[in-house]
């Protein structure tokens, strides 16, 4: 059995544990994946006014936060208010093998999708694999 390691799981329990989601930011769901070069990060924020979406890369930290406002108007009496408001924060560690300078975020249909692309020293390659007795033979044909 494979045992794999996510960087970004373990800020989000801490995260999570730190803050109540009574009275601190609200957690984000996310779906994260790796396409070719680069990771998809989205995340769930319907609701959410995109003016509101800040999106920081600090180091080897990105930080996405938003708000939502709850929309009432004066004198309505709620029945039911199950839809969170207030700031939402997400915080993840970025590994050495991502280009930060070029992470890039599209919001559409209450997602927010993050392009975070892997640099080229991380990119999976070839490696030429040569055997000890291949060299022996061309260092005897070259000396002949």
């Amino acid at each position: 059995m494979a045992v794999f390691f996510d960087p970004f799981r373990e800020l989000d329990r801490v995260a999570a544990e730190m803050f109540d989601s009574h009275q601190g930011p609200r957690l984000m769901p996310i779906d994260l994946f790796r396409d070719g070069d680069h990771y998809i990060l989205n995340a769930d924020l319907p609701g959410i006014d995109p003016g509101t979406v800040d999106l920081d890369v600090d180091g080897q930290l990105l930080t996405i936060r938003a708000e939502r406002s709850v929309r009432g108007q004066e004198g309505v009496k709620w029945l039911a208010q199950e839809r969170p408001s207030g700031s939402f924060l997400r915080q993840f560690t970025l590994g050495e093998g991502v280009d930060g300078e070029r992470i890039s975020a599209n919001y559409d249909n209450g997602v927010l999708s993050v392009m975070i692309p892997v640099t080229e020293k991380a990119k999976p390659r070839k490696v030429a694999v040569t055997s000890s007795g291949s060299q022996r033979q061309q260092a005897s044909v070259t000396a002949e």
